[in-house]
């Protein structure tokens, strides 16, 4: 049924029940992913008559909040290591863990010519701050680390290193010109109607190069909202909206 006929028929049936089903959730979502789950929320709200509202941080801040018991319906992480571990603690609800995306990592500046199509600008080393997420929280800091290690250049370059702490962090350092390039994910720089026209350089790192960014969910509340989100993000749609900000 059509998004707007649907809201339409909602809006008519309120004017004969008294109490609206209408819910409100809290999701923890990891900063690679704020695009993508904004415009998420956004399509799921048009056709619903609940409302999301969106928490972007680290996996591993999420993770700290979450065991503390932070109020959040559901948690979108950027790793599967993460999810995984808190249904082994009892923090989920059971079944609800699936992947819902896998990320690409990227070497990117804003300005032409900064980094080439081989990310030999690494080897050079002529520059004087590369940005990444901080390896320890976040999934894409790790990979950018290893990437670096796999390359053998992560001691040469270890004090121009400048670290967020999430990749969102990371990406305001290059955008901002406080570094002149960072590892920041591909979701990030792409433009959905235009996947190819990506503004600036950028390098797009091969995956033998660090370990696959496999990005679980997880439903942490038993609301029955909560677990139509989930199916929408699992369905068609969501699965487009996904695709078309570079995750696989």
């Amino acid at each position: 049924m059509h998004c707007l006929l649907r809201k339409s028929l909602i809006a008519l049936l309120l004017l004969w029940v008294p109490l609206s089903n209408a819910d409100e959730l809290t999701i923890a979502v990891a900063a690679n992913f704020t695009r993508a789950a904004k415009q998420l929320v956004a399509e799921f709200e048009q056709c619903s008559e609940h409302r999301v509202h969106l928490a972007f941080g680290s996996t591993g801040g999420h993770y700290a909040q979450i065991i503390h018991g932070a109020p959040f319906d559901a948690f979108f992480a950027a790793d599967a290591k993460t999810p995984m571990r808190l249904e082994e603690e009892g923090k989920i609800q059971r079944g609800s863990r699936f992947t819902y995306a896998r990320g690409l990592l990227v070497l990117w500046g804003p300005k032409a010519g900064v980094v080439d199509p081989e990310g030999k600008v690494l080897q050079r080393g002529d520059f004087a701050h590369l940005a990444m997420a901080n390896p320890r929280l976040a999934p894409y800091g790790l990979a950018a680390q290893q990437t670096l290690e796999a390359l053998g250049v992560a001691e040469k370059l270890q004090e121009k290193l400048v670290r967020g702490e999430n990749i969102s962090q990371a990406y305001q350092f290059v955008h901002s010109g406080a570094a002149e390039l960072g590892f920041v994910a591909l979701a990030q720089i792409i433009d959905p109607g235009k996947p190819e026209q990506i503004s600036g350089s950028y390098w797009r790192v091969p995956a033998d190069l660090y370990e696959p960014i496999e990005q679980q969910a997880v439903l942490l509340s038993d609301k029955k909202a909560a677990r139509e989100f989930m199916d929408f993000v699992r369905g068609e749609k969501g699965k487009g909206i996904i695709r078309g900000y570079g995750y696989e």
